[in-house]
């Protein structure tokens, strides 16, 4: 039997419009994270370590969660380290209201997004893959350059700005004399220096898969 040519040219139809599927599935859950309202419980839970949160602040730990979400959605299933302490408290919050939790990723990832305990990232070196990769997407995030950053991205100076005690620290440029605090340009390089591309994530950006995330050398868990 002879295909006609319609049928012939169906698979290569079929293979060029999967992009434009994926490019339409990413923009879609973009926008449910960009969308989505968090519980106002949620709050209550961060209020019980950190009493002194004005409200202000909490809108500025839910904004820095919802940028760890696109970042992870941004990461195509690759780890993501979560680089700050009150950040990681409401991620854990939402993570106990299982129903809604599940509602939440199922929608915006396609799939759960695992928290991995603290404890299981603190045996990593700070600059470990997935911080580094945290960094890079954060600042594409902003516009910013990983390598040359003249500030930090909201997910990685939450910590500082609010005073959170025992917080992760970062600076943009850690070449000031005695900094205890990470260094964020730092991290915009590859694992084997700056004059590799090695370890880059520019790729990432557009990506369709949910990543797995955890806290970063001692997040709440």
């Amino acid at each position: 039997m002879t295909l006609t040519p319609w049928l012939l040219a169906l698979p290569l139809v079929a293979l060029a419009a999967i992009p434009a599927w994926r490019a339409a599935r990413m923009r879609r859950r973009r926008a449910f994270i960009e969308a989505y309202r968090f519980a106002p419980h949620l709050r209550a839970q961060v209020l019980q370590t950190w009493p002194n949160l004005h409200p202000g602040a909490l809108n500025d730990v839910e904004r820095g969660l919802r940028q760890f979400f696109r970042v992870s959605l941004a990461a195509r299933g690759r780890m993501v380290a979560m680089p700050s302490k009150v950040i990681d408290e409401l991620w854990h919050a939402l993570i106990l209201d299982t129903a809604r939790y599940q509602f939440f990723c199922r929608h915006a990832f396609g799939r759960v997004l695992h928290h991995t305990p603290a404890a299981a990232m603190r045996a990593q070196a700070r600059g470990a893959e997935p911080l580094r990769r945290a960094w890079r997407l954060a600042c594409a995030d902003e516009g910013l350059d990983p390598r040359q950053a003249a500030a930090l991205p909201l997910m990685f100076e939450l910590d500082t700005t609010l005073a959170i005690p025992g917080g992760f620290r970062y600076e943009p440029d850690c070449s000031r004399p005695g900094s205890s605090a990470w260094c964020g340009n730092a991290l915009g390089c590859g694992s084997t220096g700056c004059g590799s591309s090695h370890g880059s994530d520019g790729g990432d950006a557009g990506g369709d898969g949910g990543g797995d995330g955890g806290g970063c050398g001692g997040g709440g868990d």
